[in-house]
This record gives structure tokens, sequence and C-alpha cells, in this order.
């Protein structure tokens, strides 16, 4: 009996226990539901506000429902828990190496978009490349030839204001002539030898030359006379470049060094010493604190002006070099000698390609190369010793005219050499000097005339030459006639 009573007393104590579970239950449902109505009646900004709490309500809540655990089931859970921990260790450890490789990925690929980008920049993307192969570039054709020199014209530059253009010649005199109509306007004396580089400063109202006399000169153009000197070569000077931003130029010459002057001082800032033979050719960077040299060593040298160190020595050409000239666009510059014409990146001197004529060596068909032009069309002009002018494409490295300029009438043909060329401001003109003594100044065709060819021009520039010596003759031939009737007259009087 004691037994069976037990019994019952139990079952009826379950049966209380689960309906008091069932009731609270759905008291904690309805307490939840109305604490989310609350909530939701409160607004969204309180709801967040307090989100943290009402995460520990709930938490709370919930919890009332769920049996109370046995102690065997808290000491597995006591026990699982620092295994979970490792776990979470391992995986955070996981990610953070995942997280280092992908950073590295990153930057690799960040840096090939760089390169891809700066190599776009400096030398044109694909897709420019394409457009710049299928870009046709109009023909150029002479339409003028100036004389005033009695010398070999050794040397030219350009206004930036485009209106005029100065020479230098052997005859020791500066010309300046009238843009576009090639009027002589001006004339400076000063040198008393052969004049090699003019440069107009695009700053200052100044005009500044050099010579074998081993004078540097600084002219003003507003009084026209000479209001610098600058001493210190010890043979001629050959090149002469000015900074486009700072108030210094530099200058190289046969004593095989290049010097740096400060323009307001007149004193000598530095002498860059490393060449073995005459400096032909000096350029100064205008984003970087770097002169380039060339010589007829066969070397160029990229120097640092700050300390007046070589940075780097570049020996790929087995020839003079002649003239160096920097693009506009590109972050490069370009060396002329007698076997190639070389493209090198910035500011390393990095070899980036050659410009040849074909698959011939440049100088089997121009000889010695004096001079480049470029313009931002991408039209590339080179002047050699004879007498003829090559036009490249830029981008492409092809040729697409040559042109073979004439000799002035009583030069000899060993005198149709081209010392200088350059681009006028528009870039449509360009004005070569030669060793004719002459100026000769081209322009592009236009779309009528393109059936035009370098030897018509040439037929055109004889045609020319042959009217003006015929037209001499007959007015020499006139004039002897003239003679010979009045011997006649006055024959016939005395008689």
């Amino acid at each position: 009996m004691d037994i069976n009573a037990s019994l019952k007393n139990n079952l009826n104590l379950l049966l209380k226990s689960k309906e008091s579970n069932k009731t609270s239950n759905n008291k904690n449902k309805k307490f939840v539901q109305s604490f989310f109505n609350i909530k939701s009646n409160l607004g969204y900004q309180a709801a967040t506000a307090n989100s943290f709490h009402d995460k520990k309500e709930i938490n709370f809540l919930q919890r009332k429902t769920f049996e109370p655990l046995n102690e065997k089931e808290i000491s597995k859970e006591e026990k699982q828990k620092p295994k979970n921990n490792n776990n979470i260790n391992t995986q955070k450890n996981s990610l953070i190496l995942k997280l280092e490789q992908n950073k590295k990925l990153v930057q690799i690929e960040n840096s090939k978009l760089n390169q891809i980008k700066y190599d776009e920049n400096v030398f044109g993307s694909d897709s420019d490349s394409d457009k710049n192969k299928d870009k046709k570039h109009s023909k150029w054709k002479l339409y003028k030839i100036i004389t005033g020199h009695t010398g070999w014209v050794r040397c030219i530059d350009m206004d930036p204001s485009n209106n005029f253009f100065v020479t230098g010649s052997n005859d020791r005199v500066i010309k300046f002539w009238d843009f576009p109509t090639g009027k002589l306007k001006l004339s400076y004396t000063g040198h008393i030898n052969t004049i090699r580089k003019v440069a107009l400063s695009p700053r200052n109202p100044y005009l500044f030359s050099c010579g074998e006399d081993k004078k540097i000169k600084c002219w003003d153009l507003e009084t026209n006379k000479a209001i610098r000197q600058y001493h210190g070569h010890l043979s001629g000077v050959y090149t002469l470049s000015l900074h486009p931003n700072l108030d210094i130029f530099v200058t190289g010459g046969r004593d095989c060094v290049a010097r740096v002057w400060d323009i307001r001082s007149r004193q000598q800032i530095m002498c860059l010493e490393g060449h073995t033979n005459t400096v032909y050719s000096v350029i100064m960077q205008e984003n970087e604190p770097q002169i380039i040299t060339g010589s007829s060593d066969c070397t160029i040298k990229l120097w640092d002006i700050r300390n007046g160190g070589i940075i780097n020595t570049l020996t790929h050409h087995k020839k003079c070099i002649r003239d160096l000239l920097i693009p506009k666009k590109e972050y490069s510059f370009l060396s002329a000698a007698a076997d190639d014409i070389k493209v090198w990146s910035c500011p390393e001197g990095k070899f980036v390609r050659n410009l040849r004529i074909g698959d011939v060596d440049i100088g089997h068909e121009m000889g010695i190369v004096n001079c480049l032009a470029l313009n931002e069309d991408g039209v590339l002009v080179g002047g050699g010793e004879d007498g003829k002018l090559f036009f490249w494409d830029y981008e492409s490295g092809e040729i697409f005219q040559k042109i073979k300029t004439p000799i002035q009438p009583g030069s000899m043909e060993c005198e149709s050499q081209i010392f200088d060329c350059i681009f006028d401001m528009t870039e449509t003109r360009l004005i070569t000097t030669g060793c004719d003594k002459t100026i000769k100044m081209f322009k592009q065709i236009d779309e009528e005339d393109d059936d035009y060819s370098s030897d018509d021009e040439d037929k055109k520039n004889e045609v020319k030459y042959e009217n003006i010596n015929n037209n001499k003759y007959k007015k020499e031939k006139y004039q002897i006639n003239l003679n010979e009737d009045d011997d006649e007259e006055e024959s016939e009087d005395e008689q």
C-alpha cells in the first residue's frame, strides 16, 4: 500500500510539473509576444538603442522554458568548452593566414596594375597602338627657302610666342627672322667664331648663345645688348640647355665636361666630369633633378644635379651621339647617332627600343644623324649629313616619308648637310638649317595634294633654280649685246 501510494504521489507530481511547465511556457510566449509588441510600438530607434539589453532579456526568457540540466550534462559541457575554444583559435589563425595571403595577392595585383598604367602612360596602351597603326600622317613638302647668312647655319630656336625664330651661323652673326614670312628683323654681333647653339628662355626675355670662341653670352631682347658672359670652358662650347623652371642652364663642349651655371650670379655651380671626348648634346629634365649628356665617346651619362654624381652610363651606341630629345607626352628621352636612334625610359635610362629604316641601320641611309624633332601628333623627324629628312611614326617606328632637300645654286653636293631642325609652336611647320647657308621651311600637305611625292618637289625646285639661272644668263647676255651696240655706234660716230 505504501509503495502504491508513493507511486501515485510521484505521478501526481509529474503531471503537475508538466502542467506548470506548459502554463509557464504559455506565459513566457505571451510575455515575449507582448514584449515585442511593446518594442515595435516604441519605435525602431529605441529598439536599436536597447538591442543589447533586449537580447539579454530574450535569452533569459528562453532559458526559463528549458528544463534544468543534470550534473553529468553540466560536467560534459564544461569539458567540451576548452575544445570549442581551441577550435575557435585554430579557425581564427587560419582566417588570419588567409587574410595575409589575400593581402599579398592584392599587393602583387596592384603592383602589376600600376606597372601597366605606367607603361600605358609612358609608351601607350595596346588600344592606342592599334589606333596609331591605323592612323595616317599627312605628308610634308618644302614651301620656302630663306637666305641671308654668309656661312653654314648651325643652330635654330623658336620663340615661345611663335612670332619669330633665331639662327646662329659660321658667319658669327645671330639673326632674328619673322615667322612665318621669313623676313629678316634683326642681327646680333659679338661672337668672334662659329656660333654653335642658341636658346630662347621661356621665362625671361633672354637669348643665350655659345660658340667655338669659348664664350657663352646672355642677350637682353628688350635692349638688344649682351648683358652677361659666362667664362669657364677651356675650348669651344658646342651645346646649351636651359632648365624649364629654375634659373640655371648647362653647357658642354670640346673640353669633355658639362658645366652648370647660375644665370643671375654668372657663377659656375658645378662641373660634371666623366666623358672622354667632346660633349655634343645636353638636356635638362623638368620633372627630375637630372641632366643627360651625349658625347662623341659613344656614351650617354645621366647626372644628379643635387650632388653632381653619375646616376647611370649608357653604352649601347657604337657611334658618336649628336643629339638628345625629350618628348612632351612621354617620360623618356631619345638619342641620335650614326648607328641608331634609340628610345630610353626615365629616370634610370632603361633601353626601350630602336628606330630603324626597315632592317637597315640608319647610318647606311642617313649617315650621321645631326638633329631630331618630335611633335604631339607623333611625327618624328631626323636630319642627316646627306641632306635627307626622314619622317617616322613615333608609336609604330615606321617611316612614312623621305625628302631629299635641294641645294642652293652655287653650292656643292657635300654642302647638303642638315645641322638643326625644329617645329613651330603650332607644330604644323618644320624649319631646318643647313650647310648650304639656307633656312628651309616645310609644311603639311592638304588632303587635295595627297598624290604629292618628294621627287616631284625636287623637280619643282630644280625648275625654279634653272629658271633663276636662265634669267641671270639672259640678263648678262642682254647686257653684253647692249655694250656691243654701244661700241658700234661709237665707231660709226668716229668715222
